[in-house]
């Protein structure tokens, strides 16, 4: 009988051990502002589903990245970050972030994942990034001024010489209505737009490796030739050329412009904002034809040593599900997941699609 109640007793203790080992554990993770919309939804869809947890932090856009590099260097970093993607070379570098490369090629949609996301994720041929948000650049036209100005209001600009006529034919219709926009005194909207100019006609920026400027080629001067063209001409409004960029998407939305480069998170705004403006989302263009986008957006990043790896593993297999992509494209993120992304855009607007085309082709500058 005492060696029966031993037993028992051991059996309770190794049964007790393993519930709590099982028992539910929190993982702190942050997101810049710009995520305050649908990460906070996608975190409680993840709560409510399941018994780890997620502790969400929304830090400003103009903290997180000091506040981040503090933390990983005093021992006090969240367990994961969604971190704008072009930082993701410069954490690895540093050796702040978990080299997740085996877990990350074991997904069976590792292919599927945004290849710019994945790339700036890569640092010496290990990955430390994955993709989480997504937005790309695109071009949008007024189809209400395309309409007066006898222009086909179902078609936009496919080239460098129909941006610019298209951009006079709007701008002869006078009074305050204008051909063009672009925020000329704002670094990060300049780059998300006009960088992909000079990529659709065959040039670039930077080395493949990220280590020299490129600026003296002929698609860069191509592409600011222009826009030098359209101000001379007066179809951009004076303004434009001093604006940061508070009005790199108000200006459009007043429906006094024919037409601007933007991004895909245009599509809700205007949507939900200014329903009254009718438009049309296409394709940045080369000179010649051709397109390209800038891939943006963050990547979700672990920070070296975490104890929590398995529930931030957990957290990031439930975003790339079909429930989690379309949470994050019902609140504001384009899908990172090539192959589930129709589905995940399906019940919303269709011009998402031709915006999640262009993530899926989309490029990011690599810097270290």
């Amino acid at each position: 009988m005492k060696t029966l109640i031993a037993k028992f007793a051991l059996a309770a203790a190794v049964i007790g051990g393993g519930l709590q080992a099982a028992s539910a554990e929190t993982a702190n993770i942050w997101v810049r502002a710009d995520g305050s919309n649908f990460m906070p939804r996608i975190v409680d869809a993840f709560n409510k589903a399941h018994k780890d947890q997620i502790k969400l932090d929304i830090i400003p856009n103009a903290e997180i990245i000091p506040k981040y590099g503090a933390a990983a260097a005093g021992g006090t970093a969240p367990d994961a970050l969604s971190l704008d993607l072009i930082y993701t070379p410069s954490f690895s570098a540093a050796g702040q972030l978990e080299d997740i490369t085996d877990w990350a090629k074991s997904l069976p949609y590792f292919s599927s994942l945004s290849p710019a996301h994945v790339k700036t994720g890569t640092y010496k041929g290990r990955i430390y990034g994955l993709p989480f948000s997504a937005d790309s650049s695109v071009l949008i036209w007024n189809k209400k001024l395309f309409k007066q100005a006898g222009l086909d209001p179902e078609k936009g600009p496919a080239n460098w010489a129909e941006i610019e006529a298209d951009a006079e034919k709007v701008n002869a219709l006078g009074g305050d209505i204008k051909g063009f926009y672009f925020s000329g005194n704002c670094g990060g909207c300049n780059i998300f737009t006009f960088t992909p100019l000079i990529w659709a006609s065959g040039g670039d920026i930077l080395s493949e490796d990220g280590s020299k400027a490129t600026l003296d080629s002929p698609q860069l001067r191509g592409a600011i030739d222009l826009y030098r063209s359209m101000v001379k001409k007066g179809l951009v409004p004076e303004g434009a050329q001093t604006d940061t960029g508070a009005n790199f998407f108000a200006a459009f939305a007043g429906g006094k412009i024919g037409i601007s480069p933007s991004g895909a998170f245009a599509i809700g705004a205007l949507n939900t904002q200014y329903p009254d403006v009718d438009y049309g989302i296409t394709f940045l263009p080369g000179k010649d034809g051709g397109w390209s986008s800038f891939a943006g957006g963050d990547n979700f990043v672990v920070t070296k040593g975490t104890k929590k790896i398995a529930v931030v593993k957990e957290f990031l297999d439930f975003a790339y599900s079909l429930e989690g992509q379309t949470i994050l494209a019902k609140y504001g993120s384009l899908p990172v997941r090539g192959d589930i992304a129709k589905d995940a855009l399906k019940d919303l607007d269709p011009r998402y699609q031709v915006a999640a085309e262009a993530m899926a082709k989309g490029k990011t500058p690599y810097t270290v």
